[in-house]
């Protein structure tokens, strides 16, 4: 059988999405691009309904996802292919919505190679792991292009403006350990543990409080982008939502009986 483009693997409430073509390290061409956006939106309804409490990101093989299959762009810049200017707009940002959205915890493990859009995708994740001789590489500015897929966004807001400004216009692939000094990434794990912690922290975020931590990565990105009163009501009015929670009732009860 032929290895499916984008792969959407289950492990209880953990939902493992894995991008093909690891002879390309992950390179996405126009059908991956869609077989991505099709398997995440399939994910984002399941966990509205509570049947996946996280998500993995990943790349089958040796890496994350080398970004853009620049052969086929080549090809589709030489044929004049009329398509081509939504790419963005029609398949990588609607990819990035859907993680930044994702009604549960996202968490990207990244092998090898995450460069231009790939870089993005796992920028996008709440947590990323990073095994020891994995690199990121913010490189849009090598293929003459500004960044795309949320990487503009999520990248000052990670490491910095003055940070984000050298890595988009000085692209260089930036060490494991280097990622995480700076911000990039949560954690290195040794290369052959990375799959076993990264099932580990998954089971660990859907075993949690998942409505609470969805309301909280949309606390911060509200904060990040308003004054401190519109930050606070905003806050009152999440706080009031999940108030009203089963899970909040739950964790209350626990707490007042002494029990998980």
């Amino acid at each position: 059988m032929t290895p499916p483009l984008v792969a959407l693997e289950r492990d209880g409430p953990v939902a493992r999405v894995v991008i093909g073509r690891p002879e390309v390290r992950g390179a996405l061409d126009g059908a991956t691009r869609r077989a991505l956006l099709g398997v995440l939106r399939e994910v984002a309804a399941a966990a509205g309904a509570g049947a996946v409490r996280c998500v993995v990101l990943t790349g089958a093989g040796d890496s994350f996802c080398a970004g853009q299959d620049l052969r086929e762009h080549a090809a589709q810049l030489a044929g004049g292919d009329p398509a081509l200017g939504r790419v963005v707009e029609d398949e990588y940002a609607p990819v990035a919505l859907l993680l930044a959205e994702m009604p549960a915890p996202v968490v990207a493990a990244v092998r090898g190679t995450a460069a231009g859009a790939g870089a993005a995708l796992a920028l996008a994740a709440d947590l990323r792991l990073l095994a020891a001789s994995a690199r990121v590489d913010l490189g849009f500015a090598r293929v003459g292009l500004p960044p795309d897929t949320g990487a503009s966004w999520w990248l000052p807001r990670l490491v910095g403006e003055g940070r984000a400004r050298d890595l988009l216009l000085r692209p260089r692939p930036v060490p494991a350990a280097e990622c995480v000094a700076i911000g990039l990434a949560t954690e290195v794990v040794d290369d052959d543990a990375l799959g076993a912690r990264t099932a580990e922290v998954a089971q660990q975020l859907a075993a949690g409080p998942t409505a609470a931590l969805v309301a909280t990565r949309e606390a911060l990105a509200f904060a990040a982008t308003h004054d401190l009163p519109a930050t606070l009501e905003h806050e009152g009015r999440l706080v009031a939502g999940a108030a009203r929670h089963p899970e909040h009732l739950a964790a209350v009860e626990a707490f007042l009986t002494r029990r998980r």
